[in-house]
């Protein structure tokens, strides 16, 4: 009996209270955060089921159960379509454009020798800029009438050349488009820096020596190593691309007429401005099942191409 307790210690006996104690003590510690987020997120989001079938104004305490006529409406709506082909061409606008100009200021970043802090910061700046000041901001550069840009073509002489960015339908969504860019690009480099920064310069040097130029080893050297990088970035953008809202609210709100409202801006103008909670909420689960069957199609994608580089 004098021996055991070393027999015990190795067998490890006593670990299974101390592991007991130990989950115990952690329950405790996550018991608050989950009590939050169980309040705020996930009774909200089961509930928003139950709010789809209805026709709840948002401010009565009557609701009335209408079945499916919320979804019918939406899917015979011509609003619904136009809602859902300008957050289509949004999403694919800012996912090539942002992840193309977000590698572009990592792979110059990467290569600065001197006050390389200064200028990533200074890339990331816009990304610490609030959604709605940034709008307003932008909003007065593309003003018609003393716009940044159309000062700019008056002192040059060419006037004739001015645009209205975000009165004219053929070019509100790509000022929002640019806007949206110019403000998340400094994001996602931060994530194309640090995959830059982990591919060994051996690899750049042994394809230097035999004979590879600069774009050679961007095809078959950075580029196949930046897959991981390209993945989360590709997936972040297009999730943020599907829930714009700041830009479009405060520089289009959602015009001119309805060429820059999305599915996002559509839950709140009906939920809100019209007073159709029961209708909106039906959209935002619409919104929400969009948004999870293009991630999973974008992570089934994009791991099979980790896997094939």
């Amino acid at each position: 009996m004098a021996n055991s307790e070393p027999i015990r210690a190795m067998t490890g006996i006593h670990s299974v209270p101390k592991k007991k104690k130990w989950l115990t003590y952690s329950f405790w510690f996550i018991l608050p955060s989950f009590l939050l987020y169980t309040l705020f997120v996930i009774y909200p989001t089961l509930n928003s089921f139950n709010l789809s079938f209805t026709n709840w104004d948002g401010v009565s305490s009557e609701i009335h159960y209408i079945g499916l006529d919320n979804f019918k409406e939406m899917f015979s709506s011509d609003r619904f379509y136009n809602a859902l082909k300008n957050t289509l061409i949004l999403s694919v606008s800012l996912v090539v454009l942002e992840n193309a100009a977000a590698l572009l200021l990592a792979m110059l970043v990467d290569q600065v020798r001197w006050f390389k802090n200064l200028f990533r910061s200074i890339f990331y700046f816009p990304v610490l800029l609030s959604g709605i000041v940034m709008g307003f901001v932008w909003a007065i550069i593309f003003n018609y009438n003393f716009g940044v840009v159309s000062q700019l073509l008056d002192k040059i002489g060419l006037g004739a050349l001015k645009i209205d960015w975000l009165g004219n339908p053929d070019f509100a969504m790509i000022a929002i488009v640019i806007t949206t860019v110019w403000k998340g690009s400094g994001y996602y480099m931060i994530i194309y820096l640090a995959g830059l920064q982990g591919i060994p310069a051996e690899l750049h040097e042994a394809a230097a020596i035999d004979g590879a130029g600069r774009w050679q080893q961007f095809r078959h050297i950075t580029f196949p190593l930046l897959a991981g990088a390209m993945t989360v970035s590709v997936m972040l953008s297009m999730i943020g691309a599907l829930k714009i809202f700041d830009q479009i609210a405060v520089m289009t709100d959602g015009g001119p007429g309805f060429a820059t409202e999305t599915l996002t801006y559509i839950v709140y103008k009906v939920g809100f401005g019209e007073l159709r909670q029961g209708y909106g909420t039906a959209l935002s689960l619409v919104l929400f099942i969009l948004i999870l069957i293009v991630s999973l199609i974008q992570i089934k994608l994009l791991r099979k191409r980790e896997v094939q580089m």
